[in-house]
């Protein structure tokens, strides 16, 4: 049986090097991808822990990213 998961709101974000990733609202909380990521991350319960958690992934020393809503 496959899982299927409804994308509900799309944000990108930016580092000073360009586009990092993308954020996304789905059923149940939040999800993000990185440029480099085959598949998304868990759900987060929020859009703030979201944020955080793709920050985090994004390594040490990462600046906080710009997120922009498409």
């Amino acid at each position: 049986m496959s899982e299927t998961t409804l994308v509900r709101g799309t944000w990108v974000a930016s580092g000073p090097s360009g586009v990092v990733g993308s954020l996304h609202r789905v059923d149940g909380g939040f999800t993000f991808r990185l440029l480099k990521d085959a598949d998304s991350r868990p759900v987060y319960p929020t859009f703030e822990v979201a944020k955080s958690a793709l920050h985090a992934a994004l390594g040490p020393g990462a600046d906080w990213p710009e997120f922009t809503e498409h």
